[in-house]
């Protein structure tokens, strides 16, 4: 993977389709832009960005450590009740399911007709538990904006705002875009989904209850605005070597 800070004039920005690429470790007008397509050997710079920050934070450096992760995913809407449950090896990137109605294992390396719905489960379940770490997974796949002052849309307090929108192909949704917002401790506090990059959310939750296993920080608690329902995780358990 490789990354690069190209800090340019927000009205720039949205003025040209065309992006300059800077080198100077300074924001103009409380803006970095990224965009991977422009990444060069000879142009990456020495200091995090934006999403390695926030990565690091939650405790990325730690994953390489990780032997096993499980956890429950749940959402509470209305009367009803929904949940699956996960076993993740990393190393080998084999998965189990458990549902109600089944459990199914396989290798994420080797997806077929069988597994493919379930791995579909998989992602979406593991980028909510997750998404910290997908900043820097997925880095290749989104070009960011990171802007130093934004109004959270749940507190309508000033935050750091940091806005990815992945690429138009590829993975189960091209073209989405999200906003996690954060304070200077680069703690996810509360996020927005926009469904292929819509102007408008299509979702918007608290990112709450965080919990520290074995270094890594996980928000097991994610309330929508709207408050129609819950999203939380329970049985969470990260398996060191």
């Amino acid at each position: 993977m490789k990354n690069i800070l190209v800090l340019g004039l927000l009205i720039l920005f949205l003025s040209s389709c065309k992006t300059e690429v800077k080198k100077e470790k300074s924001y103009d007008d409380n803006v970095e832009v990224r965009d991977p397509e422009l990444a060069k050997e000879s142009d990456r710079e020495k200091i995090r960005t934006t999403a390695e920050a926030i990565a690091d934070a939650n405790g990325l450096q730690k994953w390489d450590k990780v032997k096993e992760l499980k956890f429950t995913f749940n959402i509470d809407r209305d009367s009803s009740h929904y949940a699956r449950s996960w076993s993740w090896k990393p190393k080998n990137d084999m998965v189990t399911l458990t549902s109600a109605q089944d459990t199914i294992t396989y290798n994420r390396t080797q997806l077929d007709s069988a597994s493919i719905k379930a791995d579909q489960g998989f992602i979406n379940d593991k980028y909510w538990l997750l998404a910290p770490y997908n900043l820097v997974w997925d880095a290749a796949s989104f070009t960011s904006k990171h802007e130093v002052k934004a109004i959270a849309p749940i507190s309508n307090t000033e935050m750091q705002k940091l806005t990815i929108v992945y690429k138009d192909k590829g993975g189960y949704t091209p073209g989405d875009a999200y906003d996690f917002y954060f304070k200077g401790d680069f703690i996810i506090k509360e996020w927005v989904f926009r469904q292929g990059n819509t102007a408008e959310p299509s979702l918007i939750t608290s990112w709450e209850d965080y919990q520290n296993f074995n270094g890594i920080k996980i928000a097991k608690t994610h309330n929508r605005k709207d408050g129609n329902w819950k999203l939380y995780f329970t049985d969470v358990a990260v398996i060191m070597e």
